[in-house]
């Protein structure tokens, strides 16, 4: 297996790592916030219904998509 060296990395190859490290960072330190939580049966429902819909050839609509209409950057 090659090793690639940070040297070798385009900048936006390089801004990819820090940010991923970055991120597993803070997950390391501040941990998954929902752990130990358990769903509403309401919203547990809601999930069981969508995914349902989902198998059955239902639509679904991109994150990127979603993102867009609300304004963010994915």
């Amino acid at each position: 297996m090659t090793q690639t060296r940070v040297a070798d990395l385009t900048v936006e190859e390089f801004k990819e790592l820090v940010r991923e490290a970055f991120l597993q960072a803070l997950f390391d330190i501040l941990g998954d916030p929902d752990e130990g939580l358990e769903l509403r049966d309401d919203f547990a429902e809601v999930l069981q219904r969508s995914l349902a819909d989902v198998e059955a050839g239902g639509k679904t609509i991109p994150v990127e998509e979603v993102a867009g209409k609300l304004g963010l950057t994915w």
